[in-house]
């Protein structure tokens, strides 16, 4: 499923195409300003949103096996909570 399918499960629901992308945009996009805040997203039984951050480290170039340094960075995680599991594990 990618996001056009969701918007059209969503539709269903919704009555519009437009309100069930406007509603999905708004989901996503306030996820990302969460995120971008440091703050965790928690949606009960679906799973938690978080900020990670990553150590530096050292890597190699595949084409030159030159070692390289990878810097530090922030990545996002996800968690998925009891009720999806369960749900997914069936």
């Amino acid at each position: 499923m990618n996001k056009g399918d969701l918007v059209a499960a969503v539709a269903k629901i919704a009555k519009t195409k437009k309100a069930a992308e406007d509603s999905v945009n708004c989901v996503l996009e306030t996820i990302i300003g969460s995120l971008k805040k440091g703050e965790p997203v928690t949606l009960v039984g679906f799973g938690t949103f978080r900020v990670a951050k990553r150590a530096a480290r050292k890597g190699r170039n595949p084409q030159t096996g030159k070692e390289i340094k990878i810097k530090a960075k922030k990545v996002p995680k996800f968690s998925a909570g009891k009720k999806m599991k369960e749900a997914v594990a069936k």
